[in-house]
């Protein structure tokens, strides 16, 4: 009894910190939608320019990306930071201080294990490392351009760690984590992830006039003719017909690139995560900043005098009216409360590991262990 007291303690705590730290509030994704419509009716291939801050609003299908960059430092023993953690809210440590945040960490920065249900997460990891560890068994490490999609389907819980593995240089940590929303009728499906291994991941080289390089991660969809690898099966993603794309665009100064057109209805939107003096259709963009385009027109890129990197969303909206609360995704208040109620009596598989902010050896590389047995091993 005590033990479950202090898992309801721990989801309820959890609920509150993800729900005002990361979630997107409650909303329905059929306004946003329209809104859209009619901005694209305008004729205009620029709709919106927004500055992003530490969640950035995302548009259907994707729920909300959030952009961790953290400057941790050397590392102890416990892969924690070396130094004092004093003056932190250890557990609920989202304020930056001295260059990074703890999280929900205490010991070890990161995220120990917690459920998710009705959507899918994907993990860009740029620099550093990412130990992860669910309730299916599964386990892994990955990071320094490596990507992880899960699909948490009818439940699941995991730990997202990020362990300080260097004692005698600094430890940064960068990535992105997006929220793909699952249509109802795949909210219940069972739960899978794949990796998708940097030395793996379609990239476009190219040159431009100026002699300047510009990098393309396809990371989901395709870019003109480069396919992405494929996504887990159940994914909104896995139908090409949705028309999802995440591409991660490096941009050396004073480079040009176009866009691939995409169909109407389909929302894409750019974010400039790197770089100033970005211009788009001419039309000169704030460094920091999202910017939603009409995809069916041409849109130009041009960076400026300093390298640009800029994250693109794109997908055919799912269209559903969405209810989000913390880390569960439904599409009714009641299947909200039933996502609780089964987190409360089955948690969701348990947690077959020693502790919930599970850390692999120091020595154990990149890998990916899965729910199956299946084992892979990366330099």
């Amino acid at each position: 009894m005590k033990q479950q007291l202090q898992r309801r303690s721990f989801l309820a705590k959890l609920s509150a910190s993800i729900a005002t730290a990361l979630a997107t509030p409650l909303l329905s994704f059929s306004k946003r939608i329209e809104n859209t419509t009619q901005n694209q009716s305008a004729n205009k291939p620029i709709l919106t320019v927004q500055p992003m801050g530490f969640q950035w609003e995302t548009m259907d299908p994707f729920l909300f990306c959030v952009h961790h960059e953290d400057y941790f430092p050397k590392g102890n023993l416990q892969c924690g930071p070396q130094g004092t953690l004093a003056g932190r809210h250890l557990g609920d440590d989202f304020i930056l201080k001295d260059g990074y945040r703890m999280y929900h960490g205490k010991t070890v920065p990161g995220f120990p294990g917690h459920p998710h249900r009705g959507f899918e997460t994907i993990t860009i990891v740029r620099k550093g490392l990412v130990d992860h560890a669910d309730s299916m068994g599964a386990a892994g490490r990955y990071g320094n351009g490596d990507v992880q999609w899960m699909t948490a389907g009818k439940g699941v819980q995991h730990s997202e760690m990020f362990p300080l593995l260097s004692q005698v240089k600094d430890n940064p940590l960068e990535l992105f984590q997006i929220w793909l929303n699952l249509p109802a009728k795949d909210k219940m499906v069972k739960p899978h992830f794949k990796m998708f291994w940097s030395e793996d991941i379609p990239k476009i080289e190219m040159v431009c006039k100026s002699h300047s390089k510009i990098v393309i991660e396809v990371i989901a969809g395709k870019f003109n003719q480069t396919k992405s690898l494929q996504p887990p099966p159940d994914s909104w993603a896995s139908n090409p017909l949705h028309e999802v794309a995440i591409w991660n665009l490096l941009m050396e100064p004073n480079s040009t690139l176009e866009l691939p057109i995409c169909s109407k209805g389909i929302n894409r939107k750019l974010y400039v995560y790197e770089g100033a003096n970005l211009s788009i259709n001419e039309q000169a963009i704030p460094a920091y900043h999202a910017v939603t385009v009409d995809g069916t027109q041409v849109i130009r890129l041009k960076s400026g005098e300093s390298p640009t990197q800029i994250l693109v969303l794109q997908g055919k909206p799912i269209g559903e009216h969405v209810i989000q609360y913390g880390p569960f995704v439904m599409n009714s208040k009641e299947e909200i409360n039933q996502a609780f109620e089964d987190y409360h009596a089955t948690q969701f598989g348990g947690w077959p590991w020693p502790k919930y902010d599970q850390v692999h050896e120091r020595s154990a590389g990149r890998f990916a262990k899965h729910a199956d047995g299946k084992l892979e091993k990366k330099a």
